[in-house]
């Protein structure tokens, strides 16, 4: 099996080309190496992937139609999952452009070779975010999420409806995944937990957002990519059941699936900074503050469509993944 990873040096990324290599899966791992946050820290995770005779790195852009294009030609990819995008509900607001350039430029590109080169099924992440203003909890993909609250989230609700659009005209598989607040070693140095840590290690105030009152489904970076691998042996599917009359947003008349991977337990932000300091054997800083532009008060992933479909389930307790994510740092940056 060869799969097409985009993102790879990413996060997310680096972890599932990790798992997948683990299985014997031939990995192509694309990214542009930009240089929204570490490029040494990408570069570093791409080493480690290196090592494996059956991992190849791609140094692309996904905007780069005619270069993508010929990866196509030159590969065949049984399934391509992907994970790059540009990152970040609150950089959104800053710098408006980059999203529709890497989000909704890069994707269209990747549902076109898909479609060209016939590619069995693509995987590809969606978030969170597009639940917006919701407040039903937990967060269904059942539900209507036609309220975004950033343009990242508008970036990732357009990418639903962008694959619909070529599951429905072009028989595509497509299963879109909505991640909720992924942590874990190697993780993204704009992300709460490594703030965090860096912050409290220095002695230097952490900001709390929402008077420390937020609300996530933290979920562990391997629960992730279990759910990710076992979405690569099951395709995308029609639902038999679907309804035009009552159409429902999870699923379709087309091979169009959206599912939620989240840890199912939410906890208070408030929580998790105490999970932090315990595992740092050490007190926080706190700079109380309101709730940021963008962000929403509370996420909570309803994941029974993902259990019934491949029977996942996250395994990974808050404290034992904050944990492992503290000795990940302290040995990375020697500290």
């Amino acid at each position: 099996m060869r799969v097409l990873v985009t993102g790879a040096a990413g996060f997310i990324g680096f972890h599932t080309s990790q798992r997948l290599l683990d299985r014997g899966v031939r990995v192509v791992g694309l990214d542009s190496l930009n240089d929204y946050y570490s490029v040494q820290l990408k570069r570093d995770r791409l080493a480690l992937l290196e090592q494996n005779a059956g991992f190849r790195f791609a140094h692309q852009n996904l905007e780069d139609h005619l270069g993508l294009e010929a990866l196509f030609k030159e590969q065949e990819f049984d399934c391509v999952i992907n994970l790059a995008a540009q990152a970040g509900v609150r950089y959104s607001i800053e710098n408006p452009r980059a999203y529709i350039s890497a989000n909704i430029d890069g994707f269209t590109n990747v549902l076109e070779c898909c479609r060209h080169a016939e590619t069995p099924q693509l995987i590809y992440a969606s978030s969170s975010s597009v639940y917006g203003m919701n407040t039903r909890m937990p967060f269904s993909v059942h539900d209507n999420v036609d309220h975004p609250v950033s343009l990242y989230a508008a970036t990732k609700k357009a990418n639903e409806l962008m694959a619909h659009t070529y599951s429905h005209l072009y028989g595509l598989p497509t299963t879109g995944l909505r991640f909720f607040t992924v942590y874990g070693p190697w993780g993204r140095p704009d992300m709460a937990l490594f703030l965090f840590t860096r912050a409290i290690l220095a002695d230097e105030p952490i900001k709390v957002f929402n008077q420390g009152r937020m609300r996530r489904d933290f979920t562990y970076v391997d629960d992730i990519v279990e759910g990710v691998v076992r979405l690569t042996e099951k395709p995308a599917d029609p639902n038999p059941h679907w309804d035009p009359n009552c159409p429902d947003p999870g699923s379709s008349s087309a091979p169009y699936r959206l599912f939620n991977i989240g840890n199912n337990q939410p906890v208070e932000l408030m929580s998790f900074i105490e999970a932090i300091e315990k595992a740092l054997g050490k007190k926080a800083k706190k700079e109380l503050l309101p709730l940021q532009p963008g962000d929403v008060p509370a996420t909570y992933a309803d994941i029974d469509a993902l259990v019934d479909y491949v029977d996942y389930r996250p395994e990974t307790p808050i404290e034992t993944g904050i944990a492992r994510f503290v000795d990940w740092y302290r040995d990375y940056y020697r500290q």
